[in-house]
């Protein structure tokens, strides 16, 4: 992607939410804005809880032409007619998952803040690699996916990036020109007005 474009909207859902009130808080989002594609990354071990909010999500993202993958549930992804998955193993199950799935499958990788697992996740045949977190956050060991890795990989590699995790206004101004995708969650869905905090952000990455 070329420095001058303008990043796209990854948009991952909340951990937890309510399946009676939520689809159309996403829908409003969705609505109100482009987006490039929807994470369904549910906290939830419940499988069955999963599938039906996959089930309701597909359809309301599908609807606006936003393609869905999920978290982690790889045997989902063709049984409930989702876009792919996104895995949070580095490379590690990237060249089985993509023989599993084929290749029309969405298939991303998150790779923290390694360089080296990113280059072995696009090499697998991942369709974009995310670092992160880009910001502080009680989530992990500390480490902070720096703009440094974003820009060598920027510069160096096509496989599309997505930079994700904690992500503040300065964030999204200094790394439009770095990455290809910010993955965007918790940083709205805890706000009172969702749609008007990812617009206020997507100000600051032109």
């Amino acid at each position: 992607m070329a420095a001058e474009e303008t990043p796209q909207i990854y948009l991952i859902t909340p951990p937890e939410f309510e399946l009676s009130s939520f689809p159309d808080l996403l829908a409003q989002v969705l609505d109100g804005t482009e987006i490039a594609c929807l994470r369904l990354a549910l906290a939830s071990r419940d499988e069955d809880w999963v599938a039906r909010a996959a089930d309701v999500l597909r359809e309301v993202a599908h609807a606006r032409d936003v393609a869905i993958v999920i978290a982690e549930h790889i045997g989902m992804v063709e049984r409930l007619g989702l876009d792919g998955v996104h895995l949070t193993d580095g490379a590690r199950s990237v060249r089985a998952t993509r023989k599993l799935l084929g290749g029309d499958a969405i298939i991303g990788a998150y790779c923290g803040a390694s360089r080296h697992e990113g280059l072995n996740a696009g090499e697998a045949g991942a369709d974009y690699v995310a670092f992160g977190p880009v910001g502080a956050t009680a989530l992990g060991d500390g480490t902070v996916a720096e703009p440094d890795l974003f820009n060598w990989w920027s510069e160096v590699i096509e496989v599309p990036v997505v930079a994700e995790g904690a992500i503040t206004p300065e964030h999204a101004s200094a790394l439009a020109g770095m990455t290809d995708f910010f993955g965007i969650g918790e940083e709205i869905w805890r706000t009172d007005d969702p749609l008007a905090t990812l617009l206020a952000l997507k100000s600051e990455m032109e």
